[in-house]
């Protein structure tokens, strides 16, 4: 197995490891594993760059974690490196921007800025911050057949095929995904995505006037061209995928011993790439 592929591999697990609010802060205070993705930060690989940045994105959603985040040595430097970098695509370009907000905006002892930011999350119950960003859009799915790993793998390879999408987060429970998107993607692009599985149909949620919901379904017959995403390389495939053998999965939703327990081999790896 060839390095770029070990790297790509465990920047790929420690993103599904972030994704589960229970590890994050145990991600953050390993001694290998921050550093580690801030180097995945400058990887010639643009996936390995784009997966580091939604694991880094999970973790800064953790608010425990933004102090420590901001002042790990290299972060800010990095995340501006690729936002100025010209050969980043659009999308990591946005997401690591709104990732340099957030943490920028860490530590300031105004309060009535602080309640104000707790409350909008709160109110929005949504993962992704930085929404005062004109050129990016958030959209919420409720998608009905979202029951397993299985069928989150197969919406997740829709979504990330489409050109626009900056990044995703799943809510399992109440079978919905928060999709943040450039503000030029129709959202009706994700509903004919997902469609595309066959097994999985979306209904786009919106907030009412009242501060209610209302599920709006995807027409049928309005299915729209899907641009797809060539900046970024595909994932790994299937036969090569640890997520696809449940005997070698990373970790189960709610299952913080197992995804702790592979902190220690994502160090190794870590240790011996960078010489730590």
């Amino acid at each position: 197995m060839s390095a770029e592929l070990d790297a790509l591999t465990v920047v790929n697990q420690l993103r599904d490891l972030a994704a589960d609010p229970l590890n994050r802060r145990a991600i953050v205070e390993d001694q290998g594993c921050l550093p580690g993705l801030i180097l995945f930060l400058d990887h010639p690989n643009p996936q390995v760059v784009y997966s580091a940045l939604l694991a880094v994105r999970y973790l800064a959603e953790c608010r425990a974690n933004r102090e420590k985040m901001k002042g790990e040595l290299g972060m800010m430097l990095s995340l501006q490196n690729v936002m100025q970098k010209s050969t980043s695509p659009g999308e990591t370009k946005l997401l690591s921007s709104e990732i340099y907000e957030i943490l920028q905006s860490a530590g300031k002892e105004e309060a009535e800025q602080a309640e104000a930011a707790a409350a909008s999350c709160r109110r929005k119950a949504q993962f992704f911050l930085g929404s005062n960003n004109k050129r990016a859009k958030t959209v919420v799915l409720h998608i009905d057949g979202l029951d397993d790993s299985t069928r989150r793998s197969l919406c997740e390879e829709a979504l990330l095929k489409i050109r626009g999408v900056i990044s995703f987060t799943f809510q399992m429970a109440v079978k919905r995904c928060v999709v943040r998107i450039r503000s030029d993607l129709k959202a009706e692009a994700l509903g004919t995505a997902i469609n595309s599985t066959k097994v999985m149909t979306a209904q786009q949620v919106v907030k009412t006037e009242d501060g209610g919901e209302l599920m709006l379904p995807f027409q049928e017959g309005s299915e729209v061209l899907v641009e797809e995403n060539t900046d970024i390389p595909d994932y790994l495939p299937e036969d090569e995928s640890p997520s696809q053998e449940p005997d070698k999965a990373v970790t189960r939703v709610g299952s913080i011993t197992d995804g702790i327990g592979w902190l220690s081999t994502a160090a190794n790896f870590l240790t011996r790439s960078f010489y730590w």
